[in-house]
């Protein structure tokens, strides 16, 4: 017999949420072999068996929350097949014979105090049944299986929850005539800790800095008219696309450069001052918002930047993003024009103090010396906090941003 335990995970996660098994009871496993996905705050983790054999039985269910070095499957020698084979027709002889014992069984149990809890340990179950038996205070043992082979899964649980109930008199359903009219109005799912992490940071941040917000526009033609003639060869020579987001990252990091307070780390009643250029790109998934770091940024091509964006962009929507991948980061830019949003005030990332957010770009008429134009404008805002950045700052920062994406010759010469 070998235990599966949750791993250490990193240095400030000590629990996850078991998100999906890999494997089910009876099922065999190689040594190595993924056998569950758990969700963590950041990342999801997939744990492996460390020995070979047939899994006997899991600990835990999908949803529940388990912590670092707790046991949540156990695996034994033998292969898949006769571990099935050999349980089933002892789970077929015991069920007959439970039910004439159905009046009997309750003194003995009274008697022992133990033969409730070691015959539902005894009986084949899927986690989610136990889960639903132990809420609902059934002995497992008691439920019959629809499954031929004697495993007990949720919905004979809830079947044999439910079967008193459908036996009562009418008064029960006399008395809630309401109730279907507010059947299917609402319905409640729990939250994924990604995003119950991402709730509790996000309203501590809110409720931690000095957070202000300002704004500026900026005329997208210089840079689209130089995407547009140098994009096919700039993919034949890079073998990755021009984007914008290149140009952004490099002039945020100009930026970070000429105004380094944008750049700091509040600790106490220190500042940290970072002389590095770890820039994260917000990435929406289905489980929520991350924010993979583009590390070096200083020291990177418009190419470079680009492929590995892309790269972490991927990671992301496949859920294969590491701890390492998000971990530290000292400003962070994210996109809502992806999504068509015009105008919007973004909050600081963790302890950041700085944070762009870029919108979607739309043509407006625009004063262009004394004549009224036609431009492909973008707003853009950033969010800092006021205990380390003053006014001054921020707004020349966010202006050299601006400045540098209306001249991107500028940028392309000082990469």
């Amino acid at each position: 017999m070998a235990e599966i335990r949750v791993p250490e995970l990193a240095e400030s996660i000590t629990e996850g949420t078991i998100a999906k098994w890999l494997k089910q009871p009876g099922e065999s496993v190689e040594q190595g072999e993924f056998i569950v996905e758990l969700e963590t705050d950041k990342v999801n983790v997939e744990v492996i068996s460390e020995e070979a054999g047939v899994i006997q039985e899991l600990m835990a269910a999908e949803g529940d929350t388990v912590e670092v070095g707790q046991v949540i499957a156990i695996v034994g020698a033998g292969s898949g097949a006769p571990a099935q084979s050999t349980s089933a027709p002892k789970e077929e002889e015991a069920a007959p014979a439970a039910k004439p014992a159905e009046t009997p069984a309750p003194p003995a149990a009274a008697a022992t105090g133990k033969t409730d809890e070691s015959s539902a340990d005894r009986t084949i179950a899927s986690p989610a049944a136990r889960k639903m038996a132990r809420e609902k205070g059934i002995d497992l043992a008691s439920v019959s299986p629809v499954d031929p082979m004697g495993r007990v899964r949720a919905q004979d649980v809830q079947a044999h929850g439910t079967a008193p109930k459908a036996a009562t008199p009418a008064p029960a359903k006399a008395a809630a005539p309401a109730a279907p009219a507010q059947e299917g109005r609402e319905t409640r799912e729990k939250m994924t800790r990604r995003r119950q992490t991402i709730a509790k940071r996000l309203l501590e941040v809110k409720q931690s800095t000095a957070m202000l917000t300002t704004f500026n526009e900026i005329d997208m033609t210089a840079v689209m008219e130089l995407r547009s003639r140098k994009k096919d060869e700039f993919f034949d020579k890079n073998d990755v696309r021009l984007g914008f987001m290149s140009f952004f990252t490099k002039a945020v990091v100009a930026a970070l450069k000429k105004y380094p307070y944008v750049n700091a780390e509040i600790d106490g009643d220190e500042l940290i001052m970072k002389h590095y250029y770890d820039v994260g790109i917000a990435v929406s998934t289905e489980g929520g918002l991350v924010v993979p770091i583009v590390r070096d940024a200083d020291r990177k091509n418009f190419a470079e930047i680009e492929e590995s964006i892309g790269e972490l962009a991927a990671k992301a929507r496949d859920n294969k993003l590491t701890l390492a991948d998000m971990a530290g980061g000292s400003f962070t830019i994210t996109n809502g024009g992806v999504f068509g949003s015009l105008f919007s005030t973004p909050i600081l990332n963790g302890t950041q103090v700085g944070i762009l957010g870029m919108h979607s770009i739309k043509k407006r008429p625009v004063a262009v010396g004394d004549n009224i134009e036609i431009r492909p404008m973008m707003y853009v805002a950033l969010s800092y906090d006021h205990r380390v950045i003053d006014g001054k700052d921020s707004v020349g920062f966010l202006k050299m941003v601006k400045d540098l994406i209306e001249n991107p010759e500028d940028l392309l010469l000082g990469s």
